[in-house]
């Protein structure tokens, strides 16, 4: 699964916040944070405090990105070590 929260980052920018401000508010921990900062999940009871709190909904700062077409993996291995064609295709610098 891959998740996206550049909406979050993007809504913290508009809101000339720092992620450390919207922690402090929330009250989240900076391991959920780095959680996020990597793409990982969170509690949609995570989410629902962040909404609350920036007065913002889901779709403004968590996106779904689905794989790539080939099916990759990345959540799983390294990105160097996956086969995927997507990821294949830029080791051998797109030949």
């Amino acid at each position: 699964m891959a998740v996206s929260y550049n909406g979050l980052w993007k809504l913290l920018i508009d809101k000339n916040m720092k992620k450390v401000d919207m922690m402090n508010q929330v009250g989240i921990s900076s391991s959920t944070v780095a959680k996020m900062t990597n793409g990982e999940l969170v509690s949609l009871k995570v989410l629902e405090k962040i909404c609350e709190k920036l007065d913002c909904d889901f779709g403004d700062i968590v996106h779904y990105e689905g794989k790539p077409q080939g099916g990759c993996i990345h959540e799983q291995v390294a990105k160097a070590d996956c086969e995927c064609p997507l990821c294949q295709e830029t080791k051998d610098g797109g030949q």
